[in-house]
């Protein structure tokens, strides 16, 4: 099977600029309701904090596809314009891994 076809998990860390995690917040809350709202690939997204470092978010995110991750995805223009205002309140890169699933626990 092409990997690009197989259901993934895809996993973003990012740290948040002091002073910026309302405008973070606000920011992923917009754009994910547009994902949700407009991309059936999309199965779900949910958004962590860490509970040790305050600055730091955990996004997961679970797709059908890498293809569709990394092509139709990110070429949406709400990402290109998230991605674009992430520059304002990200500290450093983001890091993103995608997952394939192994096992389900019964």
């Amino acid at each position: 099977m092409d990997i690009n076809l197989k259901p993934i998990t895809v996993v973003i860390s990012s740290l948040i600029k002091p002073g910026m995690m309302k405008i973070a917040r606000q920011a992923l809350y917009e754009v994910i309701k547009e994902v949700i709202a407009q991309e059936i690939d999309c199965q779900a997204i949910h958004v962590y904090e860490d509970h040790d470092n305050l600055q730091r978010l955990l996004i997961i995110e679970k797709w059908t596809s890498k293809g569709i991750f990394l092509g139709s995805h990110m070429q949406m223009p709400y990402m290109k314009a998230f991605m674009q205002a992430a520059e304002s309140f990200l500290d450093g890169k983001a890091d993103f891994t995608c997952w394939d699933e192994v096992l389900v626990a019964p």
